[in-house]
């Protein structure tokens, strides 16, 4: 059965939607079968996959809201590997129309159940705030990506995510937990990096990935493109360097 995680930082401008894309198609490379949910009213994920979320005809607003199955809604990423459920202005709506419903926070969860034989990685990203999109992502999933600079801000949202993940453990799905901190957008020449890089491996410890992912200018170009860097340039360090986590997102997934 697939494992479920959610690509989630409270903090915006952190990478999420760039993380989720290419560590999708990083593990489509090595043989993974992925879908790619995306809750972000941006719909940057799906145009980010190469779909265009203007000439979506079934989004994942029509599976939060029960219209439609996601084995109905989900499209094939050519381009990218992986399948896509997309994203576009419609689902600010379902934010205020999910509160007079019932299970509002599982309808998410009880949409993936149905397809989780076909994958195994489904990805979800999140918007970057904790909103009843967010938290339909944190109900259905098995733990947390958290993506994040190194930077001394990044430090502080990071722990107003960890007490929102222990809320919903405890509350709403206790098979949840941070699966691990992604540094993202890595300098080593900046001082300032690497000291809150050590701060976060002397406090996480293991739950810090060994991958790190360097600051990558044909990265933040293959969107334009509608592509994920690893499929945009593979031969690019950022590229490389998400395919390298998402070998060890394998084998971390294995020894879970």
């Amino acid at each position: 059965m697939a494992k479920i995680f959610c690509i989630a930082n409270q903090k915006g401008g952190v990478g999420k939607t760039t993380t989720t894309v290419n560590l999708a198609a990083g593990l489509a490379k090595v043989g993974q079968r992925v879908l790619v949910i995306d809750l972000d009213p941006q719909g940057n994920a799906t145009m980010g996959s190469g779909i265009d979320k203007r000439q979506l005809e079934l989004s994942v607003y029509d599976v939060l809201l029960e219209n439609a199955s996601i084995a109905e809604a989900r499209q094939h990423s050519d381009k990218a590997g992986y399948d896509v459920v997309g994203a576009n202005r419609e689902l600010a709506g379902a934010e205020v129309e999910l509160v007079e419903l019932e299970r509002r926070d599982q309808r998410l969860k009880g949409a993936i159940t149905a397809v989780a034989a076909d994958y195994d990685f489904v990805l979800i990203d999140c918007p970057p705030s904790l909103s009843m999109l967010t938290l339909n992502g944190l109900c259905s999933a098995h733990g947390v990506v958290v993506p994040m600079q190194c930077e001394y801000f990044a430090l502080e949202g990071l722990s107003d995510l960890v007490n929102t993940i222990k809320q919903v453990h405890a509350n709403l799905n206790p098979d949840l937990q941070i699966i691990g901190l992604l540094r993202v957008m890595f300098d080593p020449r900046i001082t300032l990096q690497q000291q809150v890089s050590e701060q976060l491996k002397s406090h996480f410890g293991d739950k810090v990935f060994d991958s790190v992912i360097p600051r990558n200018v044909r990265l933040a170009e293959a969107p334009s493109y509608g592509l994920p860097g690893v499929v945009f340039d593979p031969a690019s360090k950022g590229a490389q360097a998400f395919v390298d986590f998402a070998k060890e997102m394998v084998l971390r997934v294995g020894k879970m």
